[in-house]
């Protein structure tokens, strides 16, 4: 079946240095990522970025990519029609939607923590759930700095710990209606968190808010076969979107980061590891399932 749909991560997957779409891991000149989307772009699929950065720099780079639909804050919520993509759908989301200013529609994912008077990260903060965690993992947690500023749902911290053990511990003291997400590695720390071996970055959202349930609405409300998508990414929280898309594959870094991750790939028989990283890697994947759909 032909290929329709690209779901996308940034930071560590399309991106190299410096979060460039033109540069690799190293710093070196590379205009594979830009290649890949070129060429979705030129076949008619859709791209759907799915990110954990705020919402006005994923709508930034889908315009940039003439797409209209995203994912922001880690599968918060799902914006459609925004651009000037349109793919045509039988199968209307039913969520609860609202304008977005520029166009599109919102759809939070975010359980009964809805925006309002208060943002959804303004009631997480005022649960006290934030300070906890940054009393309880000091030396190990902190904000993410200067990143973590103006979100509307996540609260992004960076460190090293685990998100298994830190949802038990959140669930203890009453707030098991969120959880901690892990992002993937990223690079920049304090002096607090020098002596750490690396640094990953972690969202504190509603429990029920992930990618792969943001990828899951996003297909229903285009009326998307499984085999018609594909999804590229590098961290835990992208693999689980290998439950709902055809082919998913994780570019090169993500197991060179981190080499637990191929005993997580077990779980998905449709996942591979592209033999390049960042962008490159994308344009494994892209081209492959092009490939496959001229067969």
């Amino acid at each position: 079946m032909s290929l329709r749909c690209l779901y996308l991560d940034l930071d560590g997957t399309l991106l190299g240095r410096g979060a460039s779409l033109v540069h690799d891991a190293e710093g070196d000149p590379s205009f594979d990522g830009m290649r890949a989307i070129q060429a979705c772009v030129r076949a008619g699929v859709e791209i759907v970025l799915m990110s954990g950065r705020r919402r006005a720099q994923v709508a930034e780079d889908a315009r940039l990519f003439g797409q209209s639909a995203y994912i922001f804050e880690a599968g918060a919520c799902v914006v459609l029609g925004a651009g000037t993509f349109s793919p045509p759908t039988d199968n209307p989301a039913v969520a609860a939607t609202a304008s977005v200013p520029g166009g599109g529609e919102e759809h939070w994912l975010t359980g009964e923590l809805q925006p309002g008077e208060l943002t959804i990260a303004q009631q997480i903060e005022r649960s006290g759930a934030p300070a906890l965690l940054l009393e309880r993992y000091e030396g190990l947690l902190e904000y993410h700095e200067p990143w973590h500023r103006d979100r509307e749902v996540s609260h992004l911290f960076r460190g090293l710990v685990d998100s298994v053990e830190v949802d038990a511990l959140l669930a203890e003291h009453g707030h098991g209606r969120l959880r901690l997400v892990d992002n993937g590695v990223v690079h920049r720390r304090s002096a607090a968190l020098e002596s750490l071996p690396h640094v990953r970055g972690y969202h504190l959202v509603p429990a029920g808010v992930s990618k792969a349930a943001a990828v899951a609405f996003h297909m229903r409300a285009h009326g998307y076969a499984r085999e018609e998508t594909l999804a590229v990414g590098d961290s835990r929280e992208d693999l689980a979107c290998a439950e709902h898309v055809g082919r998913f594959w994780l570019v090169a870094n993500a197991v060179e980061r981190d080499p637990s991750m191929r005993e997580a790939i077990g779980a998905f028989p449709n996942v591979q590891v592209a033999e390049a990283a960042h962008g490159a890697g994308v344009h494994e994947a892209v081209v492959s399932a092009l490939m496959d759909r001229t067969k």
